[in-house]
């Protein structure tokens, strides 16, 4: 599988708590942290309901 940096560029402020939680399981807790994780179907889809929030590098 490859490897995808997410980096969180907006604030989960305002957000619905769905969003909230699916940054966190992504490891994403705090403005500019970057995590790299296995671009897994289950990683994938969770980063498609918060890409409005995330920027996505494929390493």
């Amino acid at each position: 599988m490859a490897k995808i940096k997410i980096t969180q560029v907006k604030s989960v402020i305002d957000r619905s708590e769905r969003q909230k939680r699916t940054m966190k399981a992504l490891g994403l807790n705090k403005l500019n942290q970057s995590v790299e994780v296995e671009a897994n179907a289950a990683i994938i889809g969770m980063v498609r309901k918060v890409n409005h929030l995330v920027a996505i590098e494929a390493i």
